[in-house]
Formats: structure tokens, C-alpha cells, sequence
């Protein structure tokens, strides 16, 4: 069975690829080494034919595509007893939610669905029942919810048509609708419009390796993204969240389809309702079988909740430093969720430990955690420090995955079906509120049976060849019985009031 070398204590400290999908976490204090054996990882990774997706929130993991210079190293290869250390740079992909600095990444706004969508939007417990509305509504009607004008737009249709909606859905309230137009409009200005559309991420894409079988590198550049730490580790879930829902079950493998690195994990679990939670549980539970292995990367383990924390096989711990009562009690627990014996006092030596030393327990090959260990970490075989932003968009433009992300496309849905609806019945109550000066619509015409029958009209003709409408169509039928008993200036007073929700961009 393939091994991911990690590091060395009396004897090497090495991952089973069988195992990797019993998840992981890499905790410690800032400064005290975790990049370095994320980068370790995602380097043994590679070489062994596994792809990674990883954050980098300070735009010192990017420099894993260039070789390390080997410069004194000495000290750490012997200690190490890394004989066949090899410096080199590794196949990466990168990524960037703006498309700024790296290939665009994007999700549709239903694939993120409305459970995440109400966290980043920060919606409460009535406010996210409401999009709930929204999404069923949409999906009913086969109405695309593609990106945010799209939900904008079903926002201010479930609005209009609250009191009938209230029927089937229970009450809409209007002031829950304009908290959560004007939260859209906020996650716009942090740069969520740029990350909803298409087109989206595919799957497939990110299990790709390069010519020589090495798994690719998938790098989420998140330097100015983690300036919204909602919007960063909502980002990230999504993506593991559509992982979960899309990929089929496939048991445990001799090694992982892909290792999942959740970097700074701590901003996925603080405010978070317990709903969501609970969600998080399910995936890191389920997603195993799927083939997927996470890592969490955190400064203190403590901040992952227990429901999460248990799921983790593998627990590469490097210093945490205790001044006050309560960080020794951290530490204490800490050393508690090892496997442990008497020979080792753990909370003092995880207190003790250095720059690049780590307490380690893995998975053994009967899928038993090994008792800790003190180790010490391998030197990266990639370039430590940051790279030149000319290096990097020389990456950029040589991945492959430019010439199909680089530009949005912006194809026929929600906003496009609701606006032409609109329009179809801007010109009808005109028409009929001209004809109603020279004659009366009998009040008894036969009418639509509710809202959806409209909807259902307007989505259905949507995907058919544009042509010349005859004046008694459905349509007009409905129109005009709606202006039957009213004259011209209610009519359109009446237009205004029913085009005025798309006039907003």
C-alpha cells in the first residue's frame, strides 16, 4: 500500500493512501509550522497520483510550483534522515473567486441551494424559510437560478404575488423580502457577484493529474477572499457540499479520488446555527465513501465542535503556547483526544514544542490510531516564501482551464423568463386598456386557474422559436379579463406597477 511521508520521529511517520479518507485536522499556533506540513502533504499527494484542493490565505503555498533551492537544508535533511529528497516544483491549478488572480471559480445559486445561501447572506430563521419559498418556487416552474439577478428576480416575483403564494407556502412577508434583497446587495460589494454564474466549476475538472500521473494541485488563491470570512469558508463548504451531493458511492479505495484541505476551519464553525452544523457533520461523515479525504487546518483544535472533531482519523498537532489557566486547560484537552501512555507528559510537550516539530497519531493499517509521537516534519521539496506575481500569472495563463472559465456566459433563466413575462403583460394591459374605452370584456370570459399557470406559459415559450403572437392566445385572454372592468389610465397604472421590480440592475 502507497505511503504520504510526513516526517520522522525513531522511525518514518508516513499516512496510508487506504486511509485517507478518515480525514484529518492540523492544528497549532501561528507561526509554528502547519503551512509547511500542509504543503509537505499536498506535495507526497501529488507525487502518489491524489489531487489537492487547498486555500492560501497568505500567498505562501502558491510557491509550490516552483522547485526548492535546497539551501540550507542540511541541518533538517539529516535530522530527518531524508535520503531521497528531490527539490521540485509541482502541477497547479489556480483559482480565485473574483477571477482576478487566477482562473474564475464560480457556482450556480442553485447549486449552493438555500441552507448555505442563508448563512452567507446572514438570513434569520423566517428570513431563510422565505428563500426556501424562493427556491421551491423556482424549481416547480423550471425556472434556472443561475446567478444573483436570477434570485433577485424571484425575490421580487414571490413578493408581488405573496398573498397567493401564502396559499400553498404560508405567509410571505414583504419586509423579510427587502432584508434579503438588500443582503444580496451587500454580498454583491464583497464580490459575490463575480462567484455566482457560469460557467461553474466542473467536478471532473479537479480530479485531473498532469502527464507524468501526478495529481494537480488545486489552489484557491484567498488572500483578499478571507477578508470576508463568511463568504471564504461558505465558498469552500459549497464546494465540499457539491462534492458530497454529486459524486456516487464508491467505498474505500487504495487511495482517495482527493484530499480536501479546509484551511483557517475556525471561520466555518463560529456563529454558525446549529442546522448547518449539523449539516458540516453529515458531509464529513458521509463524504468518506465518496472517495473524499478532508483535512481541517485550524489554530486550535478545540474550535472544531466534538460532532466534527470524532470523524478525524488522522491529528498532526504543533505547538500551542499556555499563559492563563484556561489555554493550560486547552492544551489539556488537546492531549486528551490522543492515544497516548504514561512514558510522555503530552501537554508539556506540546507546550515545548519547535518550529516544525509536531505530536502526531495516524491511522494504522487496521484503521487503528497509533499512539502519538514527537516528529519532526519534512522540508517542503517545493519553494518556501512567496513567488513573483509574473511567475504566477504565467501559471495562470498556462492552465488549460482559462481558455473554458475565462469568461461568463450569461444564458436564458430566471431573470430572463420573469423579465420577458413582464413585458408580454406591459403590451397586453396597454391593449386591453385601450380597447376597454370602445368596448367592455365580458367579465365571465374564462380566466387562469392561479399565478403558476402564467409562469408555466411564460417558461414553457421561453425555450421555443420567438414568433408572432395572435391576438386570442391564452395570454392575451388572461390579460384582458384583467383589465375588463378598468380603463386606460388604470392600466397603466397598473403596468407600472408590475414592471417597476425589474427596473433595478
Amino acid at each position: 500500500m502507497a505511503q504520504i511521508k510526513l516526517g520522522y520521529s525513531t522511525h518514518p511517520i508516513a499516512l496510508q493512501t487506504d486511509k485517507l479518507n478518515r480525514h484529518g485536522i492540523i492544528a497549532g499556533a501561528t507561526g509554528t509550522g502547519k503551512t509547511i506540513t500542509l504543503k509537505v502533504l499536498a506535495e507526497q499527494l501529488s507525487q502518489a497520483g491524489i489531487p489537492v484542493f487547498l486555500s492560501d490565505i497568505k500567498g505562501d503555498i502558491m510557491s509550490i510550483v516552483d522547485a526548492n533551492s535546497g539551501e540550507g537544508l542540511e541541518d533538517r535533511l539529516k535530522a530527518t534522515h531524508y535520503d531521497d529528497y528531490e527539490p521540485q516544483g509541482f502541477p497547479v491549478h489556480l483559482w480565485d473567486v473574483s477571477g482576478e488572480s487566477g482562473i474564475p471559480l464560480r457556482m450556480t445559486v442553485s447549486e449552493m441551494g438555500p441552507v448555505l445561501l442563508a448563512r452567507l447572506l446572514g438570513l434569520n430563521e423566517t428570513q431563510a424559510g422565505i428563500l426556501n419559498i424562493v427556491f421551491s418556487v423556482a424549481d416547480e416552474q423550471g425556472l434556472l437560478l443561475i446567478d444573483l439577478m436570477d434570485l433577485r428576480a424571484m425575490l421580487n416575483y414571490v413578493g408581488e404575488h405573496a398573498k397567493e403564494l401564502s396559499g400553498h407556502y404560508g405567509n410571505i412577508s414583504k419586509a423579510s423580502i427587502g432584508v434579503i434583497l438588500r443582503s444580496i446587495l451587500v454580498l454583491e460589494n464583497q464580490g459575490g457577484q463575480q462567484f455566482f454564474g457560469e460557467p461553474a466549476i466542473e467536478l471532473d475538472d479537479l480530479f485531473s493529474t498532469d502527464e507524468q500521473g501526478r495529481g494537480y494541485i488545486h489552489i484557491l488563491n484567498a488572500i483578499k477572499l478571507y477578508n470576508q470570512p463568511i463568504l471564504y469558508s461558505t465558498v469552500l463548504l459549497a464546494l465540499l457540499s457539491e462534492l458530497f451531493e454529486q459524486l456516487p458511492e464508491v467505498g474505500d479505495l487504495d487511495k482517495p479520488k482527493m484530499v480536501f484541505f479546509f484551511d483557517e476551519a475556525h471561520s466555518l464553525f463560529k456563529d454558525t446555527p446549529k442546522a448547518l452544523v449539523d449539516k458540516i457533520e453529515q458531509v464529513v461523515r458521509l463524504i468518506r465513501s465518496k472517495g473524499i479525504g478532508v483535512f481541517f487546518v485550524t489554530q486550535n483544535p478545540t474550535d472544531l465542535p466534538d460532532s466534527v472533531s470524532s470523524q478525524l482519523g488522522h491529528r498532526i498537532q504543533h505547538g500551542l503556547r499556555a499563559y492563563t489557566p484556561k489555554e493550560i486547560r486547552t492544551i489539556q484537552s488537546v492531549a486528551e483526544t490522543f492515544r497516548q501512555d504514561d512514558s510522555m507528559d503530552l501537554p508539556r510537550v506540546i507546550q515545548d514544542l519547535q518550529v516544525g516539530e509536531a505530536v502526531v497519531s495516524v491511522l494504522d493499517s487496521d484503521g487503528v490510531p497509533t499512539s502519538v509521537e514527537k516528529a519532526i516534519i519534512y522540508p517542503p521539496m517545493s519553494k518556501i516564501g512567496t513567488i513573483e506575481p509574473s511567475r504566477l500569472l504565467q501559471v495562470i495563463n498556462q492552465s488549460d482551464f482559462m481558455e473554458k472559465y475565462g469568461e461568463m456566459i450569461n444564458r436564458e433563466s430566471a431573470h430572463e423568463v420573469l423579465q420577458a413575462l413582464v413585458k408580454e403583460q406591459e403590451e397586453a394591459l396597454i391593449q386591453a386598456g385601450q380597447s376597454a374605452e370602445v368596448s367592455e370584456v365580458p367579465l365571465d370570459t374564462p380566466q387562469k386557474d392561479s399565478i403558476f399557470d402564467t409562469l408555466k406559459e411564460a417558461v414553457t415559450q421561453s425555450a421555443q422559436p420567438k414568433r408572432k403572437r395572435n391576438s386570442d392566445s391564452p395570454m392575451d385572454r388572461f390579460t384582458k379579463n384583467m383589465m375588463s372592468a378598468v380603463g386606460r389610465e388604470m392600466g397603466r397604472a397598473i403596468t407600472r406597477g408590475i414592471t417597476g421590480m425589474f427596473n433595478h440592475k
